[in-house]
């Protein structure tokens, strides 16, 4: 009887602060070596760090259950961006397949400077995220036809692809139609206007130094002969259909979004509705085509090995290796979280802080923090917001300052992370390496500054009742 009530009295092992962060420092450290200095891709050292942190977890004492209930805890979490990433698979092969991508960079073409294109991008790419609320949308079909253009004029793809990133993240983060905008609202409990309101502090800064920047860039472009430029242009008209019609596709997007609909149905139903738009324009083509397009991708047979190379993309296959990055990924931050270390930097963290700027930058370091471990844009929003929450109302803080710390250094910041969800998903779109396009994606970099510098020149209120400030926070 002993026996059996010492059994059931029997509880894992928990990690202290101090072993916690040698844990994230020793994964950290696998990833970096392998990725950033031995140029590796992300899966195998996300595989790695997962099976030693689960063989570590069970010599700790963990039973192989808990450890396998972590995993698939991780992997619930990442369910719609796992098909959200097929979807867009799909997206991409169909809207090259009805001219859809091709009609945007023909009619790019005609309207872009050298010198002025870097600014366009990023504009273009601001006011799209915030028209469809969706970065991935606009990575995904703004991105690849700028990508296009860029190749065309010469310029660095990474340096394109930064600017893309910095656009579309920028638009999405200050956009009402935003997944991960919404959540921070609904994480710290205030409207999503008055969210989008502090968020404006910060980013409307960032985008204006991102645009200086990027001009700057632009302007000391190399001119490139406008012969390419039109050999471009004519093998996208012989090669494809190029008509405002084509575009009809972008504008469901849109209106899709406007009507609040979810991501993956808006994906679905721009997918068909371009593959229906494509059929119409060449109805000769077979079904099997269509659906082999849908599976391998859209495959470009104009002659020219510059459009054939840009054109070439898309469908479901395209996006598996992809996918096996995040599953690891997700499984690695499942673990993290079943074994309660993210909890225990968390807690500390959470314990020290005294004043709104050391709570700002706690918060901020927490966020970025769980985009480098877990690589999930939505849980670097919830898990801080969720553990910080009460430190911002103990100190009589509005909660709008919480959660524009959590749109900025947890929803942007996941852009910049290679082995992330938003990284990955990049890299796999616009087919480039992140630490190509990493450095010139300023955006997330400035806007996560800028937002703990704001939080540090935060006052506490004086004499302000937490049940004042609440209520006003609510309103």
């Amino acid at each position: 009887m002993k026996a059996t009530k010492k059994s059931l009295n029997q509880s894992e092992p928990t990690f202290g602060f101090g072993e916690s962060l040698l844990i994230l420092a020793g994964i950290l450290c696998i990833l970096g070596y392998l990725i950033i200095f031995k140029h590796q891709e992300p899966q195998a050292p996300l595989f790695i760090s997962f099976v030693l942190l689960a063989v570590y977890g069970r010599i700790r004492g963990f039973k192989w259950d808990t450890v396998m209930d972590g995993m698939r805890s991780g992997l619930r979490a990442g369910v719609d961006p796992l098909i959200i990433f097929l979807s867009i698979g799909v997206l991409i092969a169909t809207w090259i397949f009805s001219g859809t991508i091709p009609t945007i960079m023909y009619f790019g073409f005609e309207i872009i400077s050298v010198k002025f294109f870097l600014p366009t991008v990023f504009i273009v790419c601001t006011l799209v995220g915030v028209a469809c609320g969706s970065s991935f949308t606009t990575v995904s079909t703004m991105g690849i036809a700028f990508i296009g253009i860029g190749a065309t004029l010469k310029i660095n793809p990474g340096l394109t692809a930064g600017v893309i990133v910095s656009g579309a993240f920028c638009g999405s983060n200050i956009s009402p139609l935003s997944g991960t905008t919404n959540l921070a609202a609904s994480v710290g409990e205030i409207s999503i206007y008055k969210h989008i309101k502090s968020l404006l502090v910060t980013d409307i800064p960032a985008w204006a130094i991102c645009i200086i920047l990027y001009t700057f860039l632009g302007l000391n472009s190399k001119n490139v002969s406008l012969s390419a430029v039109h050999k471009m242009m004519n093998g996208l008209a012989n090669g494809f259909w190029i008509s405002g019609w084509a575009l009809l596709p972008v504008l469901l997007l849109i209106i899709l979004a406007f009507l609040q609909v979810p991501a993956i149905p808006s994906l679905g139903l721009g997918s068909l509705f371009a593959a229906l738009l494509g059929w119409i324009h060449a109805p000769s083509t077979s079904i099997s085509t269509i659906t082999n397009t849908i599976m391998t991708g859209y495959v470009s047979h104009t002659g020219d090995k510059t459009i054939d190379t840009l054109l070439s993309k898309g469908g479901i296959a395209s996006m598996l290796t992809s996918l096996a990055l995040i599953i690891f990924a997700l499984a690695l931050g499942g673990l993290l979280i079943k074994f309660n270390i993210i909890k225990a930097i968390i807690d500390h963290l959470a314990g020290i802080v005294k004043t709104p700027g050391r709570l700002t930058m706690a918060t901020a370091v927490t966020c970025v923090g769980v985009n480098l471990m877990v690589g999930e844009h939505y849980l670097a929003i919830i898990l801080p917001g969720q553990s910080f929450l009460p430190a911002f109302e103990k100190l009589g803080l509005k909660r709008a300052y919480l959660t524009r710390i959590l749109n900025d250094a947890g929803a942007a910041v996941n852009a910049i992370v290679p082995w992330s969800v938003s990284g990955v998903f990049i890299a796999s779109t616009l087919q480039i390496n992140p630490l190509n396009f990493i450095p010139w994606a300023f955006f997330p970099f400035l806007v996560t500054i800028i937002c703990v510098v704001a939080g540090m020149l935060v006052k506490v209120p004086a004499k302000q009742s937490t049940v004042a400030n609440l209520a006003t926070d609510q309103a």
